[in-house]
């Protein structure tokens, strides 16, 4: 089987999905660090030398690749993967089991606030209700995608052990 991750940053989907992974006794794979690997530079070296179009021409050619090749995985997509070109509706069309790890703006922006340094898209944002106002646009043009999941799971104000229990209850 294949379990594909789907979520904002900060939803809890690289964490998650290796506890996940362990319990199941399946591969760990993030899609970043597949292209990174495969690209052999990092992603922000791909935005600045090639641009935005390549990155997500290959980031679904990856996505195909890893989706048609793998099995017993757990996928954990970037935040705006499901949101470009037809991504989401290949993860739909796979016989992946696609999670939606769904986090409240607060929780976002919580965990966010202290990690900004480390996430290139809000770097730039000083204050936290510039944060909320952003999260919040972000989430209002994304969510539509991150609703096709095959199961829409919260994570607010739970341990991340019983996220992954309540994953496996429902994937098996």
């Amino acid at each position: 089987m294949i379990v594909v991750l789907i979520g904002y940053m900060a939803s809890g989907k690289s964490t998650i999905g290796k506890m996940l992974a362990e319990k199941l006794n399946y591969d760990f794979i993030d899609l970043d660090d597949y292209i990174e690997t495969s690209e052999n530079k990092p992603v922000s070296n791909i935005f600045k030398t090639k641009g935005e179009i390549y990155f997500r021409k290959q980031e679904t050619h990856y996505l195909k690749e890893l989706l048609q090749s793998k099995n017993n995985i757990v996928l954990s997509l970037g935040g705006g993967t499901p949101c470009f070109g037809d991504n989401m509706d290949i993860v739909l069309n796979s016989n992946a089991k696609s999670i939606y790890l769904r986090t409240s703006i607060n929780t976002l922006v919580e965990r966010l606030k202290t990690e900004k340094s480390k996430r290139p898209l809000i770097a730039h944002i000083e204050t936290d209700e510039s944060l909320i106002e952003f999260i919040g646009k972000h989430l209002f043009e994304r969510v539509a995608y991150y609703n096709k999941a095959n199961l829409i799971l919260s994570t607010d104000n739970k341990a991340e052990n019983d996220i992954v229990e309540e994953l496996v209850a429902n994937l098996f």
